[in-house]
């Protein structure tokens, strides 16, 4: 049989790996890495390999389903869509919109139609409130951006592949392959660093992969990363080493740090962060005195107990080191084809604020158009005027992935109405009323967008559909269309999903400044390729259509099937700015009124007993890839990471299961001991707990581990963002 070779970007993380796909008839024979990529050149981690295996699972859902009591039975589309509107209807008839919410999870993001077509389920809906996993993730670093630059998706980066010194925080690249971070072959650039003379450091309360690749480990406790930040600040104050940069004439707010960082001096900070008072300030002046420097934080810094504290202060830190926007620093990507959520907001047109309303049963203030994701169990499960009856889940597990996770599968059952687009029949969309099944990977094309705002470079690759899709199966950007008219209340009749997307690519044009109807004559069908040649043709390097005939459009990625790469990152912080004073605001008065906070937590002493955090393996990515057997299959990695000296106090042994208690629950996980711990933290892995009756997860079943999230108690949130604690928070271990 012939072999024909495909070339393709990998959908599954940041790394956003090149490969080569090779086909034999209808299956995936082989897939290894496109050593031709411009943007990953042969680099490969062991996920891309399985998008074969994703594609031919059969577990995967290839047509909807509906659910009678307990049975569910494979229907056609349109008995679908019918029982969509039926449901939905109802509880609109009955309880109106504000009975009403969606959740959309992190896969969104990585999906050539989800991550450009959500945007307008959410507009055609008009509800008054949805939930995301950005309230687990990174909903710290959306608030910090916001009031310092005035974009919430403007989230700068670190220049790795140009930096001379690179402080690592509450990320493990080695296992995520990078995290607000697009850089391929993460390790390999910290031995660049290091060959070229530098240096690369990492504060994290585990010995990581990436803390065994890199010149120093600084074991810290969680939750105290802002008061060891501040410490840092403290020193270049104190040292006359501050030097804004380039940047020097826009930041606002230098002296107001100046204060707030002086009742931080490293001497009272080392006991509550248990990191030495002499290493914070060599690490201080490392920073200051490298040629370049860039200072990173990731999701341990984000879920935790000061999230937002912690983030606004990595970029402090690298702003007030002149080590912002400038090459080697912290950088924001220049992507090739600009993300919706680039986009300006009206609504934030003359500044945000916040806490707009709260919700029902908690009263949690709204940041940034949410409040956290563990409302949404109370909020299905009080009655009461605006109880939640209906829920449209996009692509997410949030019974695995939610904090307090115990209360949030007992509560969907007492939905009236719940549909999930998923490819899965999962421990979160058991409990549906539809599933609407989408593509794999390889039934649609790719292109990012969302990843490459903080890519290292501006690369971009075009990957055309491998596998066509059964020809009456709509794509998902057609599914999350009609069901955004359904929740507006239209029936299936009235919806045209062709004139709904052509409104919505008119708005796109105006909002770019071309003309519609000038544009929207040089194509014959809209959907999402439409979008992204707008996308790449408004870009920085487009033709705009005509008017710079030398720029780019997606004719030619079509033509250079290994990618066009218009180089690294560059200085773009003042084309960028949109705060109200069109300025830095280094020190916005809603961050910094937490510091108290912060300074109370010094005073607080030590916890009693152990704090757990979660951790992430390289073969795995949250939940989404925990039914292909050769990611989970050898040795388990759902265990108990303990120190063993903690092991010893808590008279558990290695291989042994132990049992590990929180407020909001409890689970039995195999211990395993290791020094890669420090003294007092324990860790689980997030992503697992695939032991749910009436999924049909196969696999995953036989590899099931446990359910993190069902010890995060899902009333502790941070309370600047909403974003969820689930790093740091106290458990107690003991032999069961």
């Amino acid at each position: 049989m012939s072999r024909d070779i495909h070339l393709r970007t990998c959908p599954l993380c940041e790394a956003m790996c090149g490969l080569e796909i090779h086909v034999e008839g209808d299956r995936v024979a082989l897939i290894r890495a496109d050593r031709d990529d411009v943007w990953s050149k042969g680099y490969i981690c062991p996920k891309g390999t399985t998008l074969g295996h994703l594609h031919h699972d059969p577990d995967r859902l290839r047509s909807p389903m509906v659910r009678e009591g307990e049975q569910w039975r494979d229907v056609g589309w349109d008995e679908a869509f019918a029982r969509c509107e039926e449901l939905l209807h109802g509880v609109l008839a009955r309880d109106g919109k504000q009975a009403v919410t969606t959740y959309i999870g992190n896969p969104t993001a990585h999906n050539f139609s989800l991550g450009r077509y959500v945007g307008l389920l959410i507009a055609l809906a008009q509800l008054p409130m949805i939930y995301s996993a950005g309230t687990v993730d990174q909903w710290p670093k959306n608030v910090s951006s916001m009031l310092m630059y005035g974009g919430m998706w403007w989230i700068p980066a670190p220049d790795i592949q140009r930096t001379d010194y690179w402080l690592v925080m509450g990320g493990n690249p080695q296992a995520s392959q990078g995290s607000l971070l697009a850089c391929p072959d993460i390790l390999g650039e910290i031995d660049k660093i290091q060959a070229r003379g530098g240096k690369v450091v990492v504060v994290d309360p585990r010995r990581t992969g990436t803390a065994d690749r890199a010149d120093e480990w600084v074991p810290i406790m969680p939750g105290t990363d802002a008061a060891f930040l501040l410490a840092l600040c403290h020193v270049v104050f104190a040292e006359g080493l501050v030097d804004l940069g380039d940047v020097a004439d826009i930041v606002n707010g230098v002296d107001e740090v100046r204060g707030l960082a002086a009742a931080f001096p490293p001497e009272r900070v080392a006991a509550t962060c248990r990191i030495p008072a002499a290493t914070i300030r060599r690490i201080a002046r490392d920073i200051a005195g490298a040629p370049s420097a860039a200072v990173y934080g990731r999701i341990g810094l984000c879920n935790q107990e000061f999230g937002t504290l912690a983030s606004w202060l990595i970029d402090v830190v690298n702003i007030l080191t002149g080590n912002f926007d400038r090459p080697g620093g912290l950088m924001f990507g220049n992507p090739i084809a600009w993300g919706a959520n680039s986009l300006p907001d009206p609504q934030w047109a003359q500044g945000v604020t916040f806490g707009r309303w709260t919700s029902r049963v908690r009263g949690a203030p709204e940041v940034l158009g949410q409040v956290p994701v563990s409302c949404l169990a109370e909020e299905i499960a009080t009655p009461g005027p605006g109880q939640i009856k209906a829920l449209v889940t996009v692509a997410g597990n949030p019974v695995i992935s939610s904090p307090d996770a115990g209360r949030l599968d007992a509560a969907l059952p007492l939905l009236e109405c719940m549909i999930s687009v998923d490819n899965y029949l999962n421990e979160t969309t058991r409990h549906a009323h539809v599933i609407l099944p989408g593509s794999s990977a390889l039934e649609q094309p790719h292109f990012d967008d969302l990843i490459t705002m903080w890519a290292s470079r501006s690369a971009g690759n075009f990957s055309p559909a491998i596998f066509p899709p059964p020809p009456d199966r709509p794509a998902e950007w057609q599914i999350l269309t009609r069901l955004g008219g359904l929740l507006a209340g239209m029936n299936n009749t009235d919806i045209d999903v062709a004139a709904i997307d052509d409104g919505y690519f008119t708005a796109l044009c105006q909002a770019k400044g071309v003309d519609p109807e000038h544009v929207m004559a040089h194509y014959e069908r809209g959907g999402p390729e439409r979008m992204l040649d707008l996308q790449i043709r408004t870009g920085p390097f487009g033709d705009r259509y005509g008017d710079k005939p030398d720029g780019l459009t997606l004719q030619h990625f079509r033509d250079n099937p290994h990618g066009i790469d218009m180089g690294p990152m560059v200085p773009r912080v003042r084309e960028l700015l949109d705060t109200p004073s069109g300025r830095i605001e280094m020190a916005p008065a809603y961050i910094t009124a937490d510091v108290p906070r912060l300074e109370a937590r010094l005073d607080r002493g030590d916890p009693d007993g152990l704090l757990l955090i979660s951790r992430r393996h390289l073969r795995s990515n949250n939940s989404w890839m925990h039914n292909v057997n050769v990611l989970v299959k050898g040795k388990d990695r759902c265990t108990l990471l303990i120190h063993p000296d903690d092991a010893a106090r808590a008279g558990v042994e290695d291989g042994k299961l132990a049992r590990v208690t929180s407020e909001a629950g409890a689970v039995e996980v195999p211990v395993e001991v290791s020094d890669e711990m420090m003294p007092g933290i324990v860790s689980l892995p997030h992503g697992w707990g695939h032991d749910k009756e009436g999924t049909r997860l196969s696999v995953a079943r036989e590899h099931a581990g446990v359910n993190n999230n069902l010890l995060a108690p899902g009333h502790l949130v941070d309370p600047l963002s909403g974003n969820a604690i689930v790093n740091g928070f106290a458990v107690e271990v003991g032999p069961t």
